[in-house]
């Protein structure tokens, strides 16, 4: 089954997808990059539901006061005679971003989330997340605000600024990063020995030659096959453990 739905409290849009069988199922959040809820998302979240998970992919932005955010922008960027003018572009749709107001409706809409999942028929009780660049640094943020998710699965995601908030996580998280995305790259470590300090279950791949956004097939700029089926199957090994 696959249908748009309203998450109760904030009434926000979200695309629920669900296997055909009708046993009560593990389930995922999905949250999008920057560009929003779009096919792509709602095509991943399929991919989900088709390997047996009950999926919930939210839109974060469905009523937030943002600029035009689409990959057009990307194409610019990649325009030296555009460049400049792309990137404030970007910065300027992205500023609102930045509040803390902001995040604190993101985090609310993520639990309200969370608490939906949990109340329907179709759940047995087990829900993690799975996010992309926007959506990766918000499972980070989930994974430390709900002390009973059940796992996290950044992609390319910032964790909290301050790092000893990752202290907070109960649930096991699998991160996933591009060589080439160096100011992640080069924090995965930092997160991994805080994680292990503290007897968190945290394991991070970083893919030679691939950069940001490697998982996304209708960016053609930035998708890496070969490191983008890694990561499904080593995402699928991780869910079949831990979900």
């Amino acid at each position: 089954m696959k249908k748009d739905i309203n998450i109760p409290q904030t009434n926000y849009p979200a695309y629920l997808s669900l296997p055909d069988n009708k046993e009560k199922l593990s389930s995922i959040i999905i949250i999008h990059e920057i560009w929003g809820l779009n096919d792509h998302i709602k095509d991943v979240a399929d991919r989900f539901a088709n390997q047996g998970y009950a999926t919930v992919a939210v839109d974060l932005f469905s009523d937030e006061n943002l600029g035009k955010i689409d990959q057009s922008i990307l194409l610019e960027m990649q325009d030296p005679n555009k460049k400049d003018e792309a990137q404030k572009k970007m910065r300027l749709a992205l500023t609102p971003m930045n509040s803390p107001e902001f995040s604190e409706r993101m985090r609310k809409k993520l639990k309200e989330a969370y608490e939906y999942i949990l109340n329907q028929d179709f759940s047995n009780g087990k829900v993690g997340v799975i996010g992309f660049c926007f959506g990766g640094t918000y499972s980070y943020q989930l994974a430390i605000d709900e002390p009973n998710l059940a796992f996290s699965v950044p992609f390319y995601g910032h964790a909290p600024k301050d790092l000893n908030e990752l202290k907070k996580i109960n649930c096991p998280v699998l991160a996933f990063y591009g060589e080439e995305d160096t100011q992640l790259a080069e924090e995965a470590p930092k997160i991994k020995e805080i994680m292990d300090n503290n007897n968190k279950e945290f394991e991070y791949v970083i893919y030679p030659n691939t950069g940001h956004a490697f998982f996304n097939d209708t960016n053609k700029n930035m998708y890496r096959k070969e490191s983008a089926e890694d990561a499904w199957k080593r995402v699928l090994e991780f869910l079949k453990n831990k979900a």
